[in-house]
């Protein structure tokens, strides 16, 4: 009888203990083993990579912010320091003096280039298991700064209520801050202010006025009248057709003198200032305005934007070769897009009124002419009927009109690149409106009160300094 025993059901123990060898053998189950611990040292090395590497392009910004803004303020040109102790002081007041490389420095007139280089080594918390205990930070920067040309119109009002709340002198002191501000030593040549006077019209002087196509009737002012389609461009052309303005008072009473308060101021100072860099000299003009006549800010506007307009380089050329104008401003206004800043500013207290004109019937002769020149016109119409006064005199804008118009010279300005800023100086709410849509957005309009106006001329002053900076 065999001793071998039996499975139940009959197998052969050897035939299970075969099975259970091959199962063994067979088994996959901790196959994986291996895979997964390799796996796991991959994604711990890679992680400790991606840590090491995000260290290092924090401790690389951190590195680069300092030295930008160091290079950046050691290229200012209004800054008399050393420019190479302004980056020293950045790094010595980030406690990264020991990071700071070789700074270089060039200068001239008008201009300033600042070059920097830093360095460090980071240490590394996990490439160091493969071999890479340190990584370099290497930054490097340059910041320039020059000074580019700028050409500003400045229009200032003159009318008769600048007599009120002594919105006259506060506005003088302004202005001639906003000059002191924008016309400085170390920008010889590249900057030139236009000062625009208006009142009921604006006084070209005769420099301007003869070298412009105008019909001349007399010798005491030196206005010229604008046709309606005029306001829609920026351009006063050289060779377009203009008519002088009749040199008259629309006010009452007579007089056996020159009348003293016509529509077209005549007094030196009254004049437009083309191109000018003299700040002691627009200074002294912006001191001896004084209340006038009725309110066109459409006419200040135009010639604003006239004087900025490549139309009229022929008329300042000239000037310059008669040596009225600075030879530096030659070739000014530049040509749309050749580089320069062109600004205006817009001041006015008021908002536009209806300017009259004389018929031309009334004003043919010499005699007429020196008739007006002492005679004003509300005395000469008296107690007239309107028909009667109608043989005199016409509407030459209404305030209407001059609204329209000073929105289309406005909307030109801007649409050639012009920056358009403004200020309502006590203005109405309708005034302010007016101020607020010619300028070149909301943020470039000024409503101020009072002394306020002079914080108005340095804000924007500021502002076209650093515009006309290149970094």
């Amino acid at each position: 009888m065999s001793t071998i025993s039996k499975a139940r059901g009959g197998r052969p123990l050897t035939v299970r203990l075969r099975r259970h060898v091959e199962g063994f053998a067979g088994s996959e189950s901790g196959a994986m083993l291996p895979l997964i611990v390799f796996f796991l040292l991959i994604t711990l090395v890679l992680g400790g990579m991606g840590v090491d590497f995000m260290r290092h392009e924090m401790a690389r910004a951190k590195l680069q912010t300092v030295l930008d803004r160091a290079v950046l303020a050691a290229a200012n040109t209004r800054n008399d320091l050393d420019p190479k102790a302004v980056v020293e002081d950045y790094f010595a007041k980030a406690d990264m003096t020991e990071y700071l490389g070789p700074v270089s420095v060039q200068s001239g007139s008008g201009y300033r280039v600042v070059s920097a280089k830093a360095s460090n080594h980071m240490k590394t918390q996990f490439l160091g298991t493969i071999g890479f205990s340190t990584l370099d930070i290497n930054v490097s920067g340059t910041a320039e700064e020059s000074i580019g040309d700028a050409e500003v119109s400045l229009v200032l009002d003159i009318s008769g209520s600048m007599r009120n709340n002594s919105r006259i002198s506060n506005m003088r002191d302004a202005a001639k801050d906003f000059i002191d501000t924008v016309i400085t030593e170390d920008q010889t040549g590249t900057v030139s202010v236009s000062i625009v006077p208006y009142t009921s019209q604006v006084n070209a002087g005769p420099e301007i006025m003869s070298r412009l196509n105008v019909l001349t009737l007399h010798g005491y002012s030196n206005c010229i009248e604008f046709d309606s389609d005029a306001f829609s461009t920026t351009e006063i052309n050289t060779t377009d057709f203009h008519q002088q303005f009749a040199h008259f008072s629309s006010g009452s009473g007579s007089t056996q003198y020159r009348i003293s308060d016509p529509g077209c101021p005549d007094n030196d100072y009254e004049r437009i200032t083309p191109f000018s860099q003299n700040a002691s000299a627009l200074k002294t003009q912006i001191g001896k305005m004084q209340p006038r006549q009725n309110t066109s800010i459409h006419l200040g506007m135009k010639w604003a934007a006239g004087l900025l307009d490549p139309a009229f380089q022929p008329v300042i050329s000239d000037m310059v070769d008669d040596g009225l104008i600075d030879p530096a401003f030659d070739g000014r206004p530049q040509n749309w897009g050749a580089g320069a800043l062109k600004a205006i500013v817009l001041m006015t207290d008021g908002e536009n009124v209806a300017t009259t004109r004389l018929k031309n019937q009334v004003y043919e002769t010499p005699d007429m002419r020196y008739f007006w020149s002492r005679n004003r016109l509300g005395y000469v119409e008296g107690d007239m009927s309107s028909s009667l006064r109608s043989y005199f005199s016409e509407r030459a804008y209404s305030a209407g009109q001059g609204d329209t118009y000073l929105q289309q010279v406005c909307a030109a300005a801007k649409q050639k690149g012009i920056i358009v800023y403004t200020i309502g100086f006590e203005v109405s709410n309708n005034g302010a409106g007016e101020m607020e849509d010619c300028a070149s957005s909301p943020a470039h309009f000024y409503r101020v009160e009072g002394i306020e106006i002079s914080e108005a001329f340095e804000s924007i002053a500021r502002q076209l300094n650093a515009l006309h900076l290149t970094n």
